[in-house]
């Protein structure tokens, strides 16, 4: 399948869709629709993922069967100013996908245009209609299950996961990701957003997807927010008790000192985030912190490599950054 991604104004940085497509799916990104970019490629900005040439609109696109919206922004809204690149998307037949708590299919113009011209709009956030408050059985499944957790949002817990998923698979176990984001949703083809679903149901959705899973020796369940976030520490409930997990991996941004666009809240001292983190999981399942993954990506490789040492150091657990570093053994010996 060919794809486009649009990415308006946000590559790399704000575009988290587009570059876990980029990383980890299995479909050949033919253009980023990006208008400041444009006549970049993605390798100019983002050398160890999928290349693609960077256009200014969906007019400019290469022939594909689908587009991705590949930006997600704080409250998920749809951007008018994408309305035309949609537009032609349809207009050529391409099936669109999005990530937004906005739904196209709502849109009369869209679902006019999906119609006329045999395309499908495709909302990942939209949550299934049979879903439940949770039994507290997901501890039940074989596999270990670990939860990926944060000290904010965008601390790189997709990313990891995937890591994981990828490490384990290497030493021939079978094991998934349970995707609980619209991304993770948009590279393996299931999941559940579960910042979507009805608060009374979010534990039991996370439970569904646990279940239903098909791995025998892993599962990497997807984490969302972080429970220090002023805003998103509900959905991160959810799934730390939704998952019962075995182990939970902490993901963090080396330098990141306060909740990113509530920089009013701190970030709680490493081993005292590890001990909340810990005490919240306790009535569902006895997990603890096993490992940590650090995203260094502003940094250079020397700085890098001390600043994971000393987050390995605060969270008395091994740590990396798994795009720089990989995933060593330790750190599977250790979630296993």
């Amino acid at each position: 399948m060919a794809v486009a991604i649009l990415t308006h104004d946000a590559f790399p940085d704000r575009a988290k869709t587009a570059v876990g497509l980029l990383r980890y799916g299995d479909r050949t990104v033919e253009a980023l629709v990006d208008r400041e970019r444009a006549g970049q490629r993605v390798h100019d900005s983002l050398p160890d993922v999928q290349d693609a040439p960077i256009v200014a609109s969906m007019a400019d696109a290469p022939e594909v069967d689908t587009l991705v919206i590949g930006i997600s922004p704080i409250g998920g809204e749809f951007d008018e100013s994408w309305r035309e690149d949609v537009r032609t998307a349809l207009e050529r037949g391409c099936d669109v996908y999005s990530g937004l708590h906005d739904f196209l299919a709502d849109d009369k113009e869209f679902a006019r245009l999906a119609e006329e011209h045999d395309a499908e709009l495709h909302d990942l956030r939209k949550p299934p209609e049979d879903l439940t408050v949770a039994a507290g059985t997901a501890g039940d499944v074989d596999a270990t299950v670990v939860t990926t957790v944060g000290t904010d949002c965008s601390t790189g817990k997709m990313t990891a996961s995937f890591e994981i998923r990828d490490a384990a698979r290497e030493r021939g176990l079978d094991a998934a990701v349970v995707p609980t984001g619209q991304t993770g949703i948009a590279i393996t083809g299931w999941g559940i957003v579960i910042d979507r679903v009805i608060a009374d149901y979010a534990a039991g959705a996370v439970e569904r997807l646990v279940e239903e899973a098909q791995a025998a020796d892993l599962l990497v369940v997807e984490g969302q927010g972080a429970l220090a976030h002023p805003a998103y520490s509900g959905v991160t409930t959810s799934i730390l008790h939704g998952s019962v997990p075995d182990a939970l991996v902490m993901c963090h941004e080396a330098g990141r000192e306060a909740i990113h666009g509530y920089e009013s809240f701190d970030i709680p001292p490493l081993p005292e985030y590890v001990d909340i983190y810990e005490r919240l999981a306790a009535p569902i399942s006895d997990a603890s912190v096993v490992a940590g993954m650090l995203n260094t990506r502003h940094l250079d490789d020397g700085a890098a490599a001390d600043a994971v040492a000393e987050y390995s150091d605060a969270l008395d657990a091994p740590a990396t950054d798994p795009v720089r570093h990989g995933v060593p053994d330790e750190i599977l010996d250790a979630i296993l």
